[in-house]
């Protein structure tokens, strides 16, 4: 039987053998790190929510996701073919872009779930007004993310739009620990919705040029993907942590007699100022740790290149 006719794309696309499942598959790097953060996320949640971060269930628990994360390590050290290759961070810029949008996702991430929580159980928003009351922060991320971000990398630079960026964010997070009981959509929440979404339609694209400058063209993909990863585990492992101390914050008000709207929103302040202290944290990190595009490739001898794959490997996956 006769092959048909290649697709279009393939046509176009040079063609490249991988090294196949079988000696290109880190399944046991893998279930390491996916238990680790699973356990982190779920001892966070749980046990520190319901028992106290000093309890002994939450400790032990905490202790076996640590654990966990060492052995991934070990394993990412060890392994021939791994699933992140360590010596990748020897680059300032990768290091960094992946503490930046570890702290800085961690942040944004309590706003968007805090805030939805203020105007539903404070403001008594209903679904619809609630995604409308965010669609101002939506429409700046993708316009800028698309339109202009990359004029303002390319006229001042990554770092330089980086860092003003993230201080956009720290300003909007600060701002939302202002909205009282009887906030007003106009006053209180929209121009937090337009400041995070001018900061965070500036600051990944410019968090991700920089992540990408620390690598050779072999291991875009690597580093790309890293980023990306860094980001959802920022997330969860955020929003984890500043809804539980959220939870534990509306708890004690409530028990000292205030009413129950004032006692949810002295919830959302606490998480609304961590997160805020969180993205600080990142603009430290991005003025300290990261470099310029043209000073990090100026500094090839400190990066280490992924390990490749021999051809034999190659033929013996194939």
């Amino acid at each position: 039987m006769r092959p048909g006719p290649e697709p279009g794309a393939l046509r176009l696309i040079g063609k490249d053998k991988g090294i196949g499942f079988a000696g290109g598959a880190d399944v046991l790097g893998a279930a390491l790190v996916t238990s680790a953060l699973m356990l982190l996320v779920y001892t966070i949640v749980d046990p520190a929510a319901e028992l106290g971060w000093g309890a002994g269930r939450t400790l032990a628990l905490g202790a076996i996701s640590l654990v966990l994360l060492a052995l991934f390590l070990v394993r990412e050290a060890t392994a021939r073919t791994p699933l992140i290759p360590l010596g990748i961070f020897r680059s300032r810029n990768v290091t960094g872009a992946n503490l930046i949008q570890v702290v800085s996702v961690a942040g944004m991430f309590g706003m968007f779930f805090m805030g939805a929580l203020y105007l539903q159980n404070v403001l008594d928003y209903d679904a619809l007004q609630t995604g409308l009351a965010f669609l101002p922060a939506t429409v700046l991320m993708g316009g800028l993310s698309l339109g202009y971000s990359h004029k303002l990398v390319m006229r001042f630079g990554a770092k330089a739009t980086l860092v003003p960026a993230l201080g956009l964010i720290a300003v909007a997070l600060l701002l939302f620990t202002l909205a009282p009981v009887d906030g007003d959509y106009v006053t209180h929440v929209l121009p937090v919705t337009v400041l995070l979404g001018i900061g965070a339609g500036l600051a990944f694209p410019a968090l991700m040029t920089l992540a990408m400058s620390g690598v050779q063209p072999s291991e875009a993909g690597l580093a790309s993907g890293l980023v990306n990863t860094t980001a959802q585990v920022g997330g969860a492992l955020g929003l984890a942590v500043l809804a539980t101390l959220a939870s534990t914050r509306t708890g004690d008000l409530s028990a000292a007699g205030e009413p129950l709207e004032a006692a949810l929103n002295g919830g959302y302040h606490l998480a609304f100022t961590i997160g805020a202290l969180l993205v600080v944290a990142a603009i430290v990190v991005g003025i300290f740790v990261l470099r310029s595009e043209r000073d990090e490739a100026a500094a090839p001898a400190e990066i280490s290149p992924a390990p490749r794959p021999t051809q034999q490997a190659c033929s013996e996956a194939a």
